[in-house]
């Protein structure tokens, strides 16, 4: 792997150092520095863990679960199948690990958004729908009214704050809804007091 390209070339280098080259011995002192060589150790742990990346035996674990739930109640009943019956059953096993599980097999993460309609003009503007969660932390945003269109817009996005963090929000965007109230002609103050 990359190791040994960096062996080839750390005894290339020696022999130039040996000629007394412009620079090959800084190269070669910096090419051979412990932590140099330790960043090339981890790189190639993380290429060869990219390469065996686990994958989920099933994608269905809670579809699973049943189905030994049900072979179970229809098993001799042992103290150890009834055990094993009633922590299959439990919601805790049920609905917070295994429905956990299962998304993330199906990789889906993302949140469910309906369907475009199908007559949208192509001169239609894009619109993104976007999500804050701002707890009791400030947007990080200032808002103002457009001067030609009315519109109320995006003025500016603090640096460090929420709407930066999140990299949704851009001077200039307009908003047309906020916490599902429509701002079609609210003052930039009333906006706020939504936000």
């Amino acid at each position: 792997g990359l190791s040994h390209v960096l062996t080839l070339v750390l005894q290339e280098l020696s022999l130039l150092c040996k000629k007394d080259v412009n620079g090959v011995g800084m190269l070669y002192d910096l090419l051979k520095s412990p932590w140099l060589q330790a960043l090339l150790k981890i790189y190639e742990c993380l290429q060869n863990y990219l390469g065996k990346r686990p994958v989920p035996i099933t994608v269905q674990a809670c579809a699973l679960n049943r189905e030994v739930v049900e072979l179970l109640r229809e098993a001799p009943q042992s103290g150890e199948i009834k055990e094993l019956r009633r922590l299959l059953r439990s919601p805790h096993l049920k609905a917070a690990l295994l429905t956990a599980h299962d998304t993330v097999a199906q990789k889906d993460f993302e949140p469910t958004l309906p369907p475009l309609p199908d007559n949208i003009p192509e001169n239609e503007e894009a619109m993104r729908i976007v999500c804050l969660v701002k707890n009791k932390q400030p947007l990080g945003a200032t808002i103002k009214r457009h001067e030609i269109t009315g519109d109320i817009t995006v003025a500016r996005v603090i640096h460090g704050g929420l709407a930066d963090r999140s990299g949704l929000l851009y001077a200039g965007d307009k908003l047309v809804e906020v916490n599902g109230v429509p701002v079609e002609g609210l003052e930039p103050e009333q906006v706020i007091n939504i936000l």
